[in-house]
This record gives C-alpha cells, structure tokens and sequence, in this order.
C-alpha cells in the first residue's frame, strides 16, 4: 500500500472511530501505517487553533478528526497548485503526486502561493507493524486510489459513498448499503 491510497471503512466495520470512514494514507512503512481520516469534520475552527493558518483552509473550516491517536496533536495536509512541485517548497513534505504534509511552524504566507488549499486534522489513525494487513485480510477495509480532491473537498457522512461510488462496479453497490440495518 502506497501513500496516498485511501482505506475505505466495509460496511460491516462498526467500530465507533471508523465507521463510514475514508483515511487518506500518509505513510506506509515495515513499522506501521499513519493517515488520517477524511470525513469527522470537528464543531472546532482551524481559527480558533491556529489563526494565521485560516485563511488558506479549505471549506468548511473546521479542524477534522484525523483518528484516535494523539489527538491533541495537528496534522496538516495540503494540495499544491497545478504546476508546482511540493518537494521544492519550504514547510511542505510530499506524500504523493500534489499532496503534501505541512510543516505548521513554517510562515504560512510563504507557502500560501503554492497551495490550492489545506486541511488541518486533530490526531491521526495508526496501525503497528503487520496490524492494518490483517484488518484488511478480514475484510474491514477497501483499498482504493486517492485523488488530490480528496484532501480538499467538503467532506461530510457522504464522502464514503461517493468515493465507493466512483469505484464501479462492484463496489460502487457498497455505496447504497444501508446507514444501519438495525432500524430499518
């Protein structure tokens, strides 16, 4: 699994902090698996925990919650405009294609040209060592391709049907699973 893949939570997983998610890997390594999850917007700003990074959030603004792990800490990812190579910008570490970590102490008006927009993310989602494979061979996750948008767009309770819908067939059948069985 590369960078920049996203894990799609089955229908069938119910735990509480990835139910319905999409995780946008960040790194995948023999120790483990960091990403963060894409559609928990928080009632928390970006403003409200780092004012001079607001204005180049992507709506809406608020701080997304990355997953379980450290959550007072913030991660930051960004796209960059077309054209430009994050690995030559100050404060941006590249995870793939356009996408990249940012470095929250760097002068964000010194990047700001180069970003089409960020998301800044409370924890983070973690798997040791072999963990995240078998969760996958038991059928709690979908791995799919990422595109740049997803770090961008306005995520809500819809991103995981739309992102399974974008699959074909057969995933995109996923995208029409009922919310939850039990009240229906």
């Amino acid at each position: 699994m590369a960078p920049g893949t996203l894990l799609v939570a089955a229908p069938g997983l119910l735990d509480p902090h990835f139910r319905r998610t999409v995780i946008y890997i960040i790194e995948h390594r023999d120790r483990g698996t960091l990403g963060v999850v894409l559609n928990r917007p928080s009632e928390v700003t970006v403003r409200d925990v780092l004012p001079s990074w607001a204005p180049l959030s992507s709506q809406p603004p608020a701080v997304f919650v990355g997953g379980p792990v450290e959550s007072e800490t913030a991660l930051c990812l960004a796209a960059v405009r077309t054209g430009q190579d994050p690995s030559r910008v100050d404060g941006l570490i590249t995870v793939r294609g356009p996408v990249a970590l940012v470095d929250l102490d760097s002068d964000p008006a010194a990047i700001a040209p180069n970003l089409r927009g960020l998301r800044v993310f409370a924890g983070y989602s973690g798997w040791d060592a072999g963990q995240l494979a078998g969760e996958i061979a038991r059928g709690d996750w979908i791995v799919v391709p990422a595109i740049p948008d997803d770090v961008l767009a306005r995520h809500d309770a819809r991103l995981w049907g739309h992102v399974l819908r974008r699959q074909g067939m057969p995933l995109s059948l996923l995208a029409t699973y009922p919310l939850d069985l039990r009240n229906n």
